[in-house]
């Protein structure tokens, strides 16, 4: 069984009203109501913008309503523009994106509405005021992860976003310390349900050192970090980020290639010297696809051609989608399958018939198999390793656009009709199977603090194998997620609350 995750023109100053009746020949996007907002943009562009957006199948409201899910704004004055939107009778303006003209612009070009990204939001900003206060006491906030709920809309993204950087930038110098420590910094303020709006508010925030507290000062007093602006110009970085952006190629082969003086993909494909391995020739090969943001319906599909395939070989196998996208994730950069049977030891080939199975079908277009090395004997494990050992493998196979529903992820120049996306299956015996589908169900922090909890809290060893406590000196069994949380002294948290 596969388990899923699962009208007249409004004048420049008038207030949002109900919805008209906006032109419906040639839609092709049901799903997506955009509002063009008059202010900033004048009468006669947002004309020309709504002429453009309906010729390329766009719904376009000429009054801001409820329907709307898109509202777009060339006004950059987030505070202004936010009083105007709540001065209205929409009720729906919390679930709606309120986006910058940039992803107008990107959605143009690609002739269908692209993924939202925090470049594209225009995100609501309040005053810093000495009276303000969060309505959720401080002292309730955990240092760990696996103690805080995410909330489904990030409200700091100006800062977490300005901490992702910070720790890509420490781990391109292999300083895992402060890589680490922003990351936690990132996760707390993932977590807030309230908007930093002052510096006092964090104060008692755990995690926050004194770098990551020196960073939010300056975002609050400039609306950005001047130190994230100069690592994003930073040529190194920049080459780094591109050339750990292909399959197979991490920060140290990244590093050896720019230390080198390559500086772009042809300078690496030209260079005779560098020998790339089967992994990284197939990241080169299928870049552009792999390096695109792989869609839930696209994940839906390839969960339909595993399925099919698995329970050809084993009628009652298990698969269970894992990673981000059972994180409740619209977007991913691969997709995670753990494949398993009711029977121990059943699932020892399974993976490597799957493999057969999907190469006769002609869809393989790369796969790294590697075989179990589990020995329950060497458990439990007083290291963690970021790998475990039950079997797995790494695919890339070809997706049809027919196999999609609602179309591929692709370009409007793209005539193929498929795409190379990325799968890894992972194959645990049914009885650590609840241990494996914690494991790769992330996020990497909440994982890492989960881990971090059992062994300084509760003096357990937990990870993808096994959970092992050494004041009892035993092995806990689990066959649920909950089963471990409540080994654990934990509450339950659901997959789409652990976007740490």
């Amino acid at each position: 069984m596969f388990h899923a995750p699962i009208v007249p023109r409004a004048r420049k100053r008038s207030r949002p009203a109900e919805a008209s009746a906006p032109r419906r020949e040639g839609v092709k996007f049901e799903d997506v109501r955009l509002y063009l907002v008059e202010r900033k943009m004048g009468r006669s562009r947002r004309s020309f913008l709504t002429e453009l957006a309906r010729s390329k199948g766009f719904i376009v409201e000429d009054v801001l309503s409820d329907v709307v899910t898109h509202v777009v704004s060339e006004d950059s004055q987030a505070s202004s523009l936010w009083a105007w939107l709540k001065g209205g009778p929409v009720k729906n303006l919390p679930v709606m994106h309120v986006l910058d003209i940039s992803w107008f612009t990107d959605s143009m070009r690609e002739g269908k509405p692209v993924a939202v990204e925090t470049r594209h939001l225009i995100q609501e900003t309040l005053p810093a005021t000495p009276e303000a206060t969060t309505p959720t006491p401080v002292s309730t906030v955990s240092q760990y992860a696996c103690q805080r709920r995410t909330t489904t809309q990030n409200n700091n993204k100006i800062f977490t976003d300005a901490f992702e950087v910070l720790a890509e930038s420490h781990e391109f110098n292999d300083m895992e310390g402060p890589c680490l420590a922003f990351r936690r910094a990132a996760s707390v303020l993932k977590s807030l349900p309230w908007t930093v709006q002052n510096l006092r508010v964090t104060e008692d925030l755990p995690c926050l050192g004194e770098h990551s507290m020196c960073v939010i000062e300056e975002i609050l007093q400039h609306g950005r970090s001047f130190e994230v602006e100069k690592i994003l110009s930073d040529e190194r970085y920049q080459i780094l980020k591109l050339f750990t952006s292909v399959f197979g190629v991490g920060p140290k082969t990244a590093e050896k290639w720019y230390r080198r003086g390559l500086r772009s993909f042809s300078d690496v494909l030209a260079e005779p010297s560098i020998h790339l391995n089967r992994m990284q020739q197939s990241g080169f090969l299928h870049y552009g696809d792999i390096s695109r943001a792989v869609s839930k319906a696209e994940a839906q599909a390839l969960g339909n051609i595993i399925d099919e395939a698995v329970h050809a070989i084993t009628p009652d196998a298990i698969l269970t989608l894992t990673g981000g996208f059972r994180r409740g994730k619209d977007f991913g950069h691969d997709v995670d399958f753990i494949v398993t049977t009711p029977q121990l030891g059943k699932e020892e080939r399974l993976l490597t018939s799957v493999i057969d199975r999907l190469k006769h079908q002609g869809i393989l277009l790369y796969c790294e198999y590697q075989a179990s090395t589990f020995d329950e004997s060497k458990l439990p494990s007083y290291r963690f390793e970021a790998m475990d050992h039950f079997a797995k493998c790494f695919l890339i196979l070809r997706l049809e656009d027919s196999q999609v529903e609602g179309g591929l992820q692709t370009a409007e120049e793209d005539r193929r009709g498929w795409r190379a996306v990325r799968v890894d299956l992972v194959s645990p015996p049914v009885d650590r199977y609840a241990f494996t589908l914690l494991g790769w169900s992330g996020s990497r922090q909440f994982e890492r603090d989960l881990r971090r909890f059992a062994r300084m809290e509760r003096r357990m060893l937990l990870d993808n194998h096994a959970l092992y406590d050494k004041t009892k000196k035993e092995f806990l069994a689990a066959t649920t997620e909950k089963d471990i949380f409540a080994h654990l002294g934990l509450e339950y948290i659901e997959p789409w609350q652990r976007n740490a």
